[in-house]
């Protein structure tokens, strides 16, 4: 399973710098091997005989601990996370809930980082990602347990199957939205990255980390980054199911869908302030989550028609989004108020002089 994440998390390197240079109108890693496909080797031997430097000031058991915590954290989920029928290190029967209760002890790990470090902005990153993750988890909770009462079941193999007519993106297409900008969120991806955000607090809990115990924190990252798309597809796409390719190949494809819209997300949108993202988890984040879980307990306990939950999803999708975007919006119209006030006191003051 390590070779096999590691391999994944080379692949996603690359995938990113190529799909990146491609929105931004360049290449992307070409000079080391062919299409640059050595190039996550190379840098990964360059971390690996860099000098690891630890601060004097530092606490360094903790410092030395806090990267263990985070990968193992990212690690120990896979051994119930299916990769096809039979593609499982352990099928387990709580095996949402395993994930789930493991998922959030990585946010330890990024706590002690900062703590350990004796820095201050790595204290005040680690707090940051405390408040962070914390705030999103609580979304990511809530809809995976949406999705165990549609299948009424914890055991993952048994959700995908319950997926083989009809993919809950269809049933609950609001839960996949949340579920998404909230694993985004999770795993500190732009425009969520707030606690390393190197403008702000110049790295965060990463700040005196160097070598090879930074490249644990970026191993953590890519690997829960794969874990989120997995548990997109998984959760809302059908899993493996899909005609004449095998199960891993199709739950590939679907993962790898899901990691290529993550990278043009970051591609795409500005890195938000703390003070929205933290307003986005508590005002929009969690309520819909709520309101995800209600529609998905009286769907399953008055026995609706599944499109009748399709559409209460989908009537919560378009009113939260209306709602956002008129308040993004609202400075705008303000500024053009102002300005066609100015200009028809400008034209009465034109048309008085003549």
């Amino acid at each position: 399973m390590f070779a096999a994440l590691s391999f994944i998390v080379l692949s996603l390197t690359w995938l990113e710098r190529k799909a990146l240079g491609r929105l931004q109108l360049r290449y992307g890693p070409t000079r080391t091997g062919l299409f640059g496909l050595m190039q996550p080797i190379a840098d990964a031997v360059k971390l690996i005989i860099k000098e690891d430097i630890i601060p004097d000031d530092s606490e360094k058991a903790i410092f030395w601990i806090a990267p263990v915590i985070v990968v193992v954290s990212a690690f120990v989920i896979w051994v119930t996370i299916p990769g096809g029928a039979n593609a499982v290190v352990r099928n387990l029967p709580l095996g949402l809930f395993y994930i789930v209760a493991f998922a959030v002890i990585g946010i330890l790990g990024l706590v002690l980082a900062g703590w350990g470090s004796g820095n201050k902005y790595g204290i005040m990153g680690g707090l940051r990602s405390a408040a962070q993750l914390i705030s999103y988890e609580i979304p990511v909770v809530l809809i995976a347990a949406s999705v165990a009462i549609l299948a009424q079941s914890l055991d993952m193999q048994e959700i995908v199957a319950q997926q083989a007519s009809i993919p809950y993106i269809l049933v609950l297409p609001l839960g996949f939205v949340v579920f998404f900008v909230a694993g985004l969120a999770e795993v500190g991806r732009t425009p969520f990255d707030i606690y390393h955000a190197e403008s702000e607090v110049v790295g965060g809990p990463f700040v005196e980390y160097s070598g090879a115990h930074w490249s644990v924190f970026f191993l953590a990252e890519y690997i829960n980054t794969f874990a989120i798309a997995a548990l997109s597809t998984l959760l809302f796409l059908g899993g493996w199911g899909g005609p004449f390719l095998p199960d891993v190949v199709w739950f590939l494809l679907k993962t790898y869908a899901v990691i290529l819209v993550v990278f043009w997300v970051r591609g795409t949108f500005p890195r938000l302030r703390i003070d929205q993202l933290m307003s986005f988890a508590w005002k929009v984040m969690v309520p819909l989550s709520f309101y995800t879980v209600i529609v998905a307990a009286v769907y399953r306990f008055y026995e609706w028609p599944w499109w009748s939950v399709t559409l209460l999803s989908v009537l919560g999708l378009a009113v939260s989004g209306w709602i956002i975007y008129r308040r993004m919006s609202a400075p705008a119209r303000r500024v053009a108020q102002v300005r066609s006030r100015v200009e028809s006191m400008q034209q009465r003051a034109s048309q008085r002089r003549t």
